[in-house]
């Protein structure tokens, strides 16, 4: 880790050169975020809001980090995941209920 890693704007962490990370659109590509802002978060930040929010839900309500950090799921996300290390990472539940087929 170098005093020099960007931070991850979600979570306050360093993300270190070998750290899984990836970019977030603001406001997904498919809402048409295509070419707008993203932000370079840790991979399981990222994960998190993808299971947290639909990509309508980014689009019109939490396309800005400050928004993100304010949902209440992403808020308790974020005060557990600061206290791992900044190479840490882990499988995200996801919040949709799977259907049933019908029999």
């Amino acid at each position: 880790m170098s005093q020099d890693d960007p931070s991850c704007p979600l979570c306050l962490r360093p993300i270190p050169n070998d750290v899984l990370q990836s970019l977030h659109h603001l406001i997904p590509k498919l809402k048409g975020g295509k070419g707008g802002e993203t932000v370079l978060l840790h991979h399981v930040c990222h994960k998190e809001i993808h299971a947290t929010l639909s990509e309508a839900e980014l689009a019109t309500e939490y396309h800005t980090i400050e928004r993100l950090r304010a949902h209440p799921r992403l808020e308790k996300f974020i005060f557990w995941v600061a206290k791992r290390p900044p190479e840490f990472n882990s499988r995200v539940p996801s919040h949709r209920k799977k259907r049933r087929r019908a029999r």
